[in-house]
């Protein structure tokens, strides 16, 4: 390349080295023809006296705000003092004039004017030196129609002409100016000298020096720089102020740092597996992230159509626990909710400014595990209850045998499975769903080691496939768990014991709508909590050991899943004492393939 430091061959058309080139030497063992290595970069090192721009947003804020002030001050200051001396010229050339009218006002100048001669000590020249010292201006000149002096400040011009042309003031009209004379620059005004008949037979010419305008233009510079001194003060000041409260707020970040911020928060937000939803100080959502969507069904929004960013939480969800959680009308830690059939653990953390942020757990695979759990506690204590008691039925076998009571030991063995036996077949018998029959035998047998006597009802007949049959066992397996504790509570009105302990399910088709009834003999739900219980976290026991306050979702989530069939749940009084609680679910059971269904299917039966 030409120019590269001389150290490149400058060729000629011929290819021969170019005058003045230096050819470059190979390297030894270099290929020949291949391009010479270009040398390493060096590293650019910092200059140490070169200005570096401040980092922090706070500082580069004051930086901006202290040009700004400075700008702005040097630019009201200029702006005031140019229309200043355009100001003072106007006013320096107002008083000439005024000087010279006063002059030529005076009624024995225009005779004066034509009969004296112009020389020194002339009646004129003593009347303009006398308005001349009266005045404090720099001359007072009065001239003929010919332009010569009749009077001036330096005797000896006295009859010559004047210096500046005097056409103007001798045509009639008024002149002020700012011009160049014998004397220097000066505001001059000149007018008319007029005899009594009106005639131009002069003019009156008076100056003030120009130095004395400059004088007080000077003179008022401090004055405006004192004034835009102190306001520059406090406009530093206030840049100050407002440095510091954006140092704080920003807790001294730079820009770049913000930026990164950023884009770290966004990304931990739409990455991290808990919803995430903030509030505002009054309870409007800022800011939600795709798990917490998820979670709270609300779903990606299209284009066009609100996030819910700037909503209030409460019109968002609509009313219930999960609003007075979030809004922290219910305050606590590990709080559980439900929400469309998820049951959540939410915390609130309250902001600084009014606001809070919540987060999110889906709980709702552990809720089940933990239900799941306590019905495997409950059979094993059943299946151990049940180990003991057949101990105890072979022990009474063996003593039958070895007492030669044959015929006894046949009855025993007859009655004792035959009771296990006849529960079993009349629940295969009125239930078709397995997973329905087998949740109702389970609890047949742990019912029957509290020694609660858990029975179909009457009629009860649910043969029909079901859609969703997970649905159900959480329906009823909810309802069942929430009667046997019922009956098994401690209270004023529970049954002692014996007969009186008894749990009776009712299932019934009508059409595709599938109706389930618990009916219990416990202590009953009084009328002013019939519609508290399904509430989330309702509850009127206490949470057991290890659960972490896990009460009051059971028959939450046996209304959220009767609304979401478009069904619905409801509890009354039983007759002898009690509950009775009933949940209506339309299009639980499916239609059979090659037929419309009948709404009459199966009813009374």
């Amino acid at each position: 390349m030409v120019g590269q430091r001389g150290h490149d061959t400058v060729l000629g058309t011929a290819g021969t080295p170019g005058a003045g080139a230096r050819p470059v030497t190979a390297e030894p063992g270099a290929v020949r023809g291949a391009a010479p290595e270009p040398p390493p970069a060096r590293p650019r090192r910092p200059r140490p006296w070169a200005p570096r721009a401040p980092r922090r947003m706070a500082s580069q804020v004051l930086l901006v705000q202290l040009v700004i002030a400075v700008g702005v001050t040097a630019l009201a200051t200029a702006l005031f003092l140019a229309p200043l001396s355009d100001q003072l010229d106007d006013q320096a050339t107002h008083r000439a004039l005024a000087v010279a009218q006063a002059m030529a006002s005076d009624e024995d100048l225009a005779g004066d004017l034509l009969r004296a001669e112009p020389v020194r000590g002339n009646p004129v020249q003593r009347s303009a030196e006398r308005v001349r010292r009266a005045t404090g201006a720099e001359y007072v000149v009065v001239l003929d129609r010919q332009g010569i002096r009749y009077s001036h400040t330096d005797p000896a011009l006295i009859g010559r002409r004047v210096s500046t042309d005097p056409s103007r003031a001798l045509s009639g009209h008024e002149v002020r100016e700012i011009d160049v004379g014998t004397l220097g620059r000066s505001a001059r005004g000149k007018t008319p000298l007029r005899d009594a008949d009106g005639r131009v037979i002069g003019a009156v010419s008076a100056g003030i020096r120009y130095e004395s305008v400059r004088d007080r233009l000077t003179g008022a510079v401090p004055q405006v720089a004192g004034y835009a001194t102190g306001a520059l003060g406090v406009g530093v000041l206030g840049a100050l102020a407002f440095s510091r409260v954006v140092y704080r707020r920003t807790r001294g970040l730079a820009f770049s740092d913000i930026a990164a911020l950023l884009d770290e928060r966004e990304a931990m937000l739409h990455s991290i597996r808990e919803g995430v939803l903030a509030l505002d100080g009054q309870g409007r959502v800022r800011l939600v992230n795709d798990e917490a969507q998820r979670l709270l069904g609300l779903g990606r929004p299209r284009v066009g159509e609100p996030d819910g960013i700037g909503r209030p939480v409460a019109a968002l969800l609509g009313p219930g626990r999960l609003t007075s959680v979030l809004t922290g009308e219910v305050a606590g830690t590990d709080l559980l909710a439900v929400r469309g059939g998820r049951v959540l653990v939410v915390n609130r953390m309250p902001t600084e400014d009014g606001g809070a942020v919540a987060t999110l757990r889906d709980r709702t695979e552990l809720e089940a595990l933990g239900r799941e759990l306590d019905a495997t506690r409950a059979l094993l204590d059943a299946l151990r209850a049940q180990d003991h008691e057949h101990a105890n039925r072979l022990h009474t076998l063996l003593g039958l045998l070895e007492l030669g009571l044959y015929e006894e030991a046949v009855d025993f063995v007859t009655e004792t499975v035959g009771t296990h036996r006849a529960t079993a077949e009349q629940i295969a018998e009125s239930v078709g769903d397995p997973l329905l029959a087998a949740l109702l035998v389970g609890k047949a047998t742990v019912a029957a080691e509290r020694g609660v006597a858990l029975r179909l009802a009457p009629g009860s007949r649910l043969l029909g496939p079901l859609v969703a049959p997970h649905d159900l066992v959480t329906v009823l397996g909810n309802l069942v768990d929430n009667a046997l504790e019922a009956v098994g509570a401690p209270g004023p009105s529970a049954p002692a014991g014996g007969d009186d302990r008894l749990v009776e399910v009712g299932l019934r088709a009508r059409g595709r709508t599938a109706e389930l009834t618990v009916r219990d003999t416990g202590a009953g739900v009084p009328p002013t909590q019939r519609e508290l219980v399904f509430a989330d976290g309702f509850s009127t026991k206490e949470a057991a050991p290890g659960r972490g306050g896990g009460r009051g979702l059971g028959l939450a989530l046996v209304k959220r899943h009767a609304q979401r069939y478009g069904g619905t749940v409801s509890v009354a009084g039983a007759e002898g004492g009690g509950a009775v609680f009933t949940v209506v679910l339309p299009e639980a059971l499916a239609a059979p393939e090659g037929r419309v269904p009948d709404p009459h299917e199966e009813e009374g039966r």
